[in-house]
């Protein structure tokens, strides 16, 4: 039974939770064969053909702007796969953290790094707080939240989506704050308060064999004075995005500084279709999601560390670009970048 059950909400459900617009339905076993046996047959997938792109993190900078309270300079750093490093209203928030070499229970078994964080845990300062997007092994990942949980200085607090809370409570986190979807949390920080809303994503969740959707997955919306952050988590296309941007109109009009200043979308993960099109958006889907949104800026993560399905590692910044130039959009509106680099943004 699902102990957050609410029968007037449309998502839940008696043992557990369901999408908005489009109930996901488990792929069977023999559909999850077909898969396998038709990627092994065709060799997919094939090896990148050049290095995911990577420089040195600035870890000087990264350091002197979390300690700068209300001057802190909005930024984003790209840990690697949909680990973000982000900046804003005077704190340091990191999303969906993996350090661990393989997404997978298993430390001999499953999708395997290849390539480091693009900084180390015990290089990063210190973080406030952790946006967990859901329960699959590539986005919660133990090994990250434990160390996190024991950094100088005190835990962070992590937000994460229903059900959740008491996973980490036995792995002894106790801070941390658990959102249905549109439920927001109120943080203060230098820069003012910060507010963290848990928003839907079409999705599922699983950690084990017998606990499908027995948990809640999503993205966030995260408001700053200075910035407008958007996390999408993992997700396929839906109405979702353009119900987020009409329920967020009255604070992101032109006079409030309009949409989100920065949107991390996934761009990887997404072949075959016929298998992935409900639960990861591929970069034609990721731009519309940009556009539904009406976000400045977008960035592409879920990309270029682990082979989790069968495009090569390095086919979706080529993807995106093609659409790009399709639909419209210039590299700076949404744009990809290597693992360790930060770009600073624009205060709102």
């Amino acid at each position: 039974m699902n102990p957050d059950y609410d029968p007037d909400k449309a998502h839940h459900r008696p043992q557990g939770f369901q999408n908005v617009h489009a109930e996901f339905t488990a792929k069977s076993l023999a559909e999850v064969l077909r898969w396998r046996w038709d990627a092994s047959r065709r060799g997919l997938p094939p090896p990148p053909t050049q290095p995911i792109p990577t420089q040195l993190a600035d870890i000087d900078f990264l350091h002197r702007n979390a300690s700068a309270a209300k001057q802190m300079q909005p930024s984003v750093t790209w840990i690697g796969h949909s680990t973000v490093l982000v900046k804003l209203g005077g704190l340091t928030l990191l999303t969906d953290p993996i350090i661990s070499d393989r997404a997978s229970p298993f430390s001999f078994l499953g999708p395997k790094r290849h390539q480091p964080p693009g900084i180390p845990v015990g290089n990063l300062p210190h973080v406030d707080l952790v946006l967990t997007s859901h329960n699959h092994y590539d986005h919660l990942d133990e090994a990250s939240v434990d160390a996190l949980n024991r950094q100088p200085g005190g835990p962070p607090l992590f937000v994460v989506p229903l059900g959740l809370k008491a996973w980490l409570a036995g792995r002894g986190i106790r801070h941390a704050v658990e959102l249905d979807w549109w439920q927001s949390h109120m943080l203060q920080a230098p820069g003012g308060d910060v507010e963290i809303t848990l928003v839907p994503a079409q999705h599922w969740s699983a950690r084990g064999l017998t606990d499908r959707m027995a948990t809640l997955w999503g993205g966030f919306a995260v408001f700053a004075q200075d910035c407008h952050l958007f996390y999408a988590g993992d997700t396929g296309y839906s109405r979702d995005f353009t119900d987020m941007r009409t329920r967020f109109a009255h604070r992101q009009g032109h006079a409030q500084g309009g949409g989100f200043d920065m949107a991390l979308i996934p761009i990887g993960a997404y072949e075959p279709r016929w298998f992935m099109a409900t639960q990861h958006v591929n970069a034609e889907e990721a731009v519309k999601i940009h556009r539904d949104l009406g976000a400045k800026r977008s960035l592409g993560v879920h990309w270029g560390t682990f082979e989790l399905t069968d495009e090569p590692l390095d086919e979706p910044p080529r993807a995106l670009a093609a659409q790009r130039s399709v639909q419209g959009l210039s590299e700076e509106e949404f744009f990809v970048m290597a693992v360790g680099e930060t770009r600073v943004l624009k205060p709102r």
